[in-house]
């Protein structure tokens, strides 16, 4: 029987096998998404056009004049062209032997690859109210974006991308762009004249080993050992249908016992006299309100008047743990699955009512901190701006304070599951590999929250990684730009151990690596938002980085002071800087978040002295120092060292033997 089913397998395999030979014969010849209507491809350097056709058909390649011939050989053919300086636009032309393929608005200038994770996918339309009117009034058709929806992939590279299509920033396209990537092409174009065009590939909450080949994994064998099984298309498979169960069941059951959802009380008027109250914003822990995973209710009346209701009306419900769903007067507004993004959400014409009006939201608990996350507005915007009912209106009513709530049902913890392409190499397989075959002018990356537990690999981690990437590539000294964690959870009074600042030192001694940048960001974040609004500030940062590490601008300060040497003298620490400028600068008065420790390691705050150059840290406490620390915390509010052109010291951690 095993040998019978053997040879039907074998003999299935060569069915299939021959239908693919008999389907090559009469393919067509074909190109990768990436070179399509819209393109930009890099200028100044050799430019390869590429695809597949039928085992040994003829490809003839036009391009700005230009016109090269081949055969396809294991169904697949390549030509390159001369490199040719910025300009455009132009056309492509491949004719096969049964069909010809055109390619219009073609432009050259210089092409870069955007990667990491949440904060470099975080597209323009969720900080638009940060922005007002730049999605509605930008039009830059030299600035081009080509998104690529996650996809995973275990095997090996893929040779292209399943989805995306190039856009240009103009108003229609706008909202989907890489805010942070928008803002870096922005500068680059103003600086340089030049079209920019940028891959987006970052996947939220993905890992850096995602991002590195197989063969790196090699040096990493936990990494190389969890990938292994997902190679097998049957443990994907039940992966997906396991998870896709518990999460079914949970989120069922969890339906099934609520209470709000048995008995209404989305409702309009609702008898509430036996509900309880708490305050929003707020957790429910804090408040000493015993609930952890489930679902609760929260209800609050407001009064307008027949002028408020006139209006358009916007609910502005910041950022609620986990899940939420909203009813306005018994109608649903608005729903949002996890907690991160901003709850905004547009109440329909004719809703609202002159008197009492109600507000119901059912949430939805799986991380076990229910609640509305504090420091976000809170309140019904009613009006309209100059750009749209979409942003913030002139009235403001507030809904802040007292809401009344009732908890509708208890649940366990939900069974944790595989992130598929959080996995070792499924993203490097699926989103950066089918643009390895172009040339880039480089890379912007911003990632790392998602290693931050795991800090002290992640210099060796990135270091392997930009490596990785300049070898698939062929780009020996490709430039790599990437951020800095942001400043992010709530600000402690005292020195003490941090694990976003032990990765933020990870990312400063990546530095060492040649032709590397990167953008400090320490006064950029939020403190309650692991998604901080102003892209704006991170993306410029990485474009002045760019300028230097990419386009030869040596002598610009394209970034804050940073660490040379470090010694010790009469129980003083003398710290000394490069990229100053015109000197250090301390905003808002004497040097903060600055902190020395003896062998003991045991830090305590500093006195500071700023001299040019450098400065000169003691303690009291401190007879001997032996270590130093610059804003070294998760959330080092209110560090303060700047250079002259306003860029801010990276955090560090320097022994006095360094």
């Amino acid at each position: 029987m095993r040998n019978s089913r053997a040879i039907y397998s074998q003999l299935l395999l060569l069915i299939c096998l021959s239908l693919l030979s008999i389907s090559n014969a009469f393919a067509d010849v074909n190109l990768p998404r990436l070179l399509n209507d819209g393109a930009i491809l890099q200028r100044d350097k050799p430019l390869t056009i590429w695809g597949w056709a039928a085992e040994g058909e003829k490809v003839t390649v036009s391009f700005a004049g230009k016109e090269k011939s081949t055969q396809a050989v294991d169904g697949k053919w390549q030509v390159t062209f001369p490199a040719r300086k910025a300009g455009g636009p132009y056309e492509l032309v491949v004719t096969g032997e049964k069909n010809q393929l055109k390619r219009n608005n073609i432009l050259l200038g210089d092409l870069w690859v955007a990667s990491g994770q949440s904060n470099m996918e975080l597209p323009l339309r969720r900080v638009r109210h940060q922005y007002p009117g730049l999605i509605e009034t930008t039009q830059q058709p030299n600035i081009r974006e080509f998104n690529v929806p996650v996809a995973y992939e275990f095997k090996g590279p893929l040779s292209d991308y399943t989805q995306g299509a190039w856009k240009t920033a103009t108003p229609e396209n706008l909202e989907g762009f890489s805010a942070v990537g928008f803002f870096f092409a922005q500068k680059l174009l103003a600086e340089n004249k030049v079209p920019v065009g940028i891959i987006t590939i970052p996947v939220g909450g993905s890992p850096a080993e995602a991002w590195v080949s197989e063969s790196v994994l090699q040096q990493y064998p936990e990494y190389f050992k969890k990938l292994q099984p997902f190679k097998d298309d049957a443990h994907v498979q039940a992966t997906i249908a396991k998870d896709k169960a518990n999460s079914d069941k949970w989120y069922g059951d969890l339906g099934a016992a609520d209470l709000g959802l048995k008995n209404n009380w989305s409702q309009e008027n609702l008898d509430t006299s036996e509900w309880k109250t708490l305050q929003v914003p707020g957790f429910l822990k804090e408040q000493g309100i015993d609930f952890t995973n489930g679902a609760f209710w929260v209800r609050k009346t407001i009064e307008l008047t027949q002028a408020q209701v006139a209006k358009k009306a916007v609910l502005w419900l910041g950022c609620i743990v986990d899940g939420d769903q909203v009813f306005v007067n018994g109608q649903a507004v608005g729903q949002t699955g996890y907690q991160y993004p901003p709850r905004i959400y547009a109440v329909p014409a004719g809703l609202l009512k002159a008197g009492k009006n109600s507000i119901a939201i059912r949430v939805t608990s799986y991380s076990a901190n229910a609640g509305f996350v504090k420091d976000k507005r809170y309140a019904l915007m009613l009006g309209e701006s100059k750009f749209g009912a979409a942003y913030s209106g002139d009235e403001e009513v507030s809904l802040r304070g007292e809401w009344q709530y009732k908890i509708a049902a208890t649940a366990g913890s939900m069974q944790p599951g595989t992130t598929l392409h959080y996995l070792p190499s499924s993203l490097f397989n699926a989103k950066l590999a089918p643009a390895l075959q172009l040339k880039i002018k480089g890379v912007i990356w911003y990632q790392g929250e998602s290693n931050v537990s795991r800090a002290a690999e992640y210099q060796q981690l990135m270091t392997d990684l930009i490596n990785d990437w300049r070898k698939q590539f062929q780009q020996k000294d490709l430039p790599f730009v990437y951020a800095q964690l942001a400043n992010f959870l709530p600000a402690v009074s005292q020195p003490g151990e941090s694990g976003w600042a032990e990765l933020r030192e990870a990312q400063r001694k990546t530095l060492a690596v040649k032709n590397t940048a990167m953008a400090v960001a320490i006064d950029a974040g939020e403190w309650n938002d692991i998604h901080p609004l102003d892209k704006q500030t991170v993306g410029e940062r990485l474009a002045l980085g760019a300028l230097k590490v990419a386009y030869g601008k040596k002598s610009l300060l394209a970034s804050g002071p940073s660490l040379k040497k470090v010694k010790a003298e009469s129980g003083k620490v003398e710290l000394t800087f490069a990229d100053v400028g015109k000197g250090l600068e301390t905003r808002g008065g004497e040097l903060k978040h600055i902190a020395i420790a003896g062998a003991d390691k045991k830090f305590v705050w500093a006195k500071a002295e700023v001299k040019g150059s450098k400065i000169v840290v003691w303690a009291d406490a401190v007879a001997e120092p032996k270590w130093v620390r610059y804003a070294w915390a998760d959330n080092p509010a209110g560090a303060n060292l700047y250079n002259s052109a306003g860029l801010p010291a990276s955090p560090f951690e320097a022994s006095v033997l360094d």
